[in-house]
């Protein structure tokens, strides 16, 4: 709920809802029993809440990016990403029949896009990973045996790293910081 707006909009739809089932209620009765939905006792503690939200201008809020990489096979992508990395496929776009793929996958919380369109992205790029549960990541991996990648681990000043490289040379570095 963004302010006392919305708020107004779910007590008329409450009445209305009610009125159809031969319930009348008055618009002030609805707007005390949002606001105890929300936990306040009445109404004007709700509104003036809500008016105290409105007034205080949104913090600055950064999400960590998204990286983008280049791909050139869909086929070879889902079997990289999904068969062999575990990331799930969120969704797939494409403007038309016969038109370059942009998906998203993703696991444990990270999302990659990934995209066919020529002008999103350029092959080789790379991406830094912080991970915990590198080891267990890399014996995941290493247990499924997949004939075009052996990942391994090794150590680097700021932690220990497997880096996996995907079919269209795309470097995902999985680090665990020390």
């Amino acid at each position: 709920m963004r302010d006392f707006r919305d708020a107004k909009l779910m007590a008329k739809a409450l009445r209305q809802a009610m009125a159809a089932r031969n319930i009348d209620l008055t618009h002030s009765e609805t707007l005390e029993i949002v606001a105890r939905q929300f936990g306040f006792d009445q109404w004007n503690i709700l509104s003036a809440k809500l008016d105290e939200r409105e007034a205080t201008p949104p913090a600055i809020a950064i999400q960590p990016p998204i990286p983008i990489f280049r791909i050139f096979d869909v086929d070879k992508t889902k079997e990289f990403y999904c068969g062999f990395l575990g990331f799930a496929l969120d969704w797939e776009h494409r403007f038309g029949d016969h038109f370059p793929l942009y998906c998203q996958v993703s696991r444990s919380g990270m999302i990659l896009h990934l995209s066919e369109h020529s002008g999103d992205a350029s092959p080789g790029a790379r991406a830094f990973i912080p991970v915990t549960g590198v080891r267990a990541f890399q014996a995941e991996l290493a247990a499924k045996n997949y004939r075009y990648m052996k990942p391994g681990l090794h150590e680097a000043p700021w932690g220990l790293e497997m880096e996996v490289i995907d079919p269209f040379n795309n470097r995902l570095t999985f680090c665990e910081r020390t």
